[in-house]
């Protein structure tokens, strides 16, 4: 099927049947591992491994020079599903370099103040970690009632030493959404900058960069949004570029040479990308993004969301299994446990079946407060998943037990 571009208007009604044709995988493997990394529909395969044959048919500069429009779809899709220019998105490798590259543009020293939340990626957690040791100081602030973020808190400690708000819209090891519309209303006030990983949000829920006030995100292309491996998107609003430090990367596509010892930085997030990458990945994004938006992200999650939720409350009837999701709202990460079974032996087994699920670890500062009911396991499901899925699934979980 021939996706519409990203100025196109949205399928309706939603056709599972369709859908899952167009996911050919489907009929192979239960996938709840979306969290991990989803089912590619098949035009994004399609178009990856045709750029990779263009490539091997005519050069590979060659053919980033006939397939410019393609590969620039990737911004522009991007901005329609973002609410942003696509000039302030940057192509990367993963969210976990687009995350790097935004911190380490944040202007923050010695005696600065850095606010985040109990639910923080490990990688972004080493990178707090070496600001904590350049002096700078991070704030924790631990998790409400509901085990979301605690906006009250967030509230108490920003004052003019904090210098950047940076959270997770998703944990990786919860079903829980972060806040982050609150917080970031919360840091413009302050008049600090706001970082918020989209890493597991991305694809599965509306991202709009207005509402939920950001000034930088990080996301990756693996995951909800269905594309391939090894590629991520930053997002950097224009009104603080010149707020931020230069790149600590920079090659001949992310600045300018103008002078024998002298260069000029991109003016826009380009400043942020090189010049080297996956264009094959590129293209196959681009196209990601623009399928995602054909179905638009407001269907997306209210199908995602209803079958999370219909698996939770399965879940909950099997005796001696507890599902662990906190926060008001939820999303398509669903975490349990299973009495006297072990999460790492359930996914094995569950892959022999022909089921995929993963594992939820604690967060760094998890684990530096005590948290003792991870690893669990992590079943995350997609638009693309079924009622009958849910059953099927929920009979071996009930045997395991």
């Amino acid at each position: 099927m021939a996706v519409p571009s990203s100025a196109s208007s949205t399928r309706s009604p939603f056709d599972i049947d369709l859908i899952r044709s167009e996911t050919p995988a489907c009929e192979q493997v239960l996938h709840f591992n979306n969290a991990g990394a989803a089912l590619p529909p098949t035009v994004v395969l399609d178009t990856t491994v045709e750029f990779l044959k263009h490539e091997a048919s005519v050069g590979g500069y060659e053919s980033v020079d006939d397939r410019a429009d393609q590969l620039n779809e990737v911004y522009r899709a991007g901005a329609q599903m973002f609410g942003c220019l696509p000039s302030e998105l940057a192509l990367t490798s993963n969210a976990s370099e687009a995350w790097w590259r935004a911190f380490t543009s944040v202007p923050v020293a010695a005696g600065d103040r850095v606010v985040t939340g109990n639910a923080e990626y490990v990688s972004n957690a080493f990178g707090l970690m070496q600001a904590q040791r350049r002096g700078v100081e991070v704030i924790v602030v631990p998790d409400d009632e509901h085990g979301q973020i605690d906006v009250a808190q967030v509230a108490e400690v920003l004052d003019e030493r904090v210098k950047l708000v940076a959270l997770t819209h998703v944990p990786t090891s919860s079903g829980l959404v972060n806040p982050a519309a609150e917080i970031g209303a919360l840091a413009k006030a302050n008049g600090s900058l706001y970082l918020l990983d989209a890493c597991q949000s991305a694809g599965q829920m509306p991202v709009d960069v207005n509402e939920l006030q950001c000034d930088l995100m990080s996301l990756t292309g693996r995951k909800f949004l269905r594309g391939p491996r090894g590629t991520g998107l930053l997002y950097v609003r224009s009104s603080v570029m010149d707020e931020l430090n230069q790149p600590q990367f920079i090659d001949g596509y992310s600045a300018d040479w103008t002078e024998a010892h002298d260069y000029q930085l991109q003016p826009t997030a380009k400043r942020f990308e090189l010049f080297e990458t996956s264009f094959a990945g590129k293209a196959g994004l681009g196209v990601a993004l623009q399928y995602a938006n054909s179905i638009g992200l407001d269907v997306i999650e209210e199908r995602v969301v209803g079958l999370a939720t219909r698996l939770r409350t399965e879940l909950d009837s099997i005796s001696g299994v507890t599902v662990h999701d906190q926060g008001v709202n939820k999303c398509g990460i669903v975490t349990f446990s299973i009495d006297g079974v072990d999460s790492l032996a359930f996914r094995d087994d569950a892959r022999s079946r022909g089921i995929n699920v993963s594992q939820a670890v604690a967060s760094v500062w998890q684990v530096s407060q005590g948290a003792t009911e991870l690893p669990l396991v992590r079943s995350s499901v997609h638009y693309y998943n079924t009622d009958e899925e849910i059953a099927r699934f929920c009979e071996l979980v009930a045997a395991a037990g």
